[in-house]
């Protein structure tokens, strides 16, 4: 008997979206301003201006920059937007907020910037093992925008997929 074993899941129409592909490479870095304010709380603008005057900028050179606070002061507008103006010659990109606030406006511009043509009519499986951090939110965004062209959707691996979406007849 020469049954021959063939890879249905290779000839099917069925397309994979794995993430962790398009994982923006770069090194995240934190930068807490706490240490720029008058005990750690007030922020006086001459002092302030004087602290970003005198900072190593290139260290950030293709960095993307997480700008925070940890000290819970109240921090005007006009400093985080200061500060981008030390970063942005250096950095790829600057959020205010934490790694996770980082990593969801990186993920926001892959979305964004993938081809969707391909998943047109197709079922479609969002790969869910991955190996870096992918924000939800990231997950949340291509189902936003596989749903009104894809065939279907599921979520896992080919072995083993959680449904998601099916388009009706």
């Amino acid at each position: 008997m020469t049954n021959e074993i063939v890879n249905r899941v290779a000839k099917s129409e069925l397309k994979t979206i794995d993430l962790e592909e398009h994982y923006p490479q770069g090194v995240r870095t934190v930068l807490d301003i706490k240490p720029w304010l008058f005990q750690e709380l007030i922020l006086k603008e001459n002092d302030f201006r004087e602290h970003l005057k005198n900072h190593n900028w290139k260290q950030y050179k293709n960095h993307f920059v997480a700008l925070i606070c940890s000290s819970g002061a109240i921090i005007p507008s006009w400093a985080f937007m200061l500060i981008s103006t030390y970063l942005t010659p250096f950095s790829k990109k600057i959020v205010v907020g934490n790694l996770i606030a980082l990593e969801t406006a990186l993920f926001t511009e892959v979305v964004q910037n993938l081809n969707f043509e391909i998943y047109k009519n197709k079922p479609v499986i969002i790969k869910g093992c991955a190996n870096k951090p992918i924000p939800a939110t990231a997950y949340i965004q291509l189902i936003a925008k596989l749903q009104p062209i894809a065939k279907s959707i599921m979520f896992g691996e080919a072995c083993s997929t959680v449904p998601l979406y099916k388009k009706k007849n």
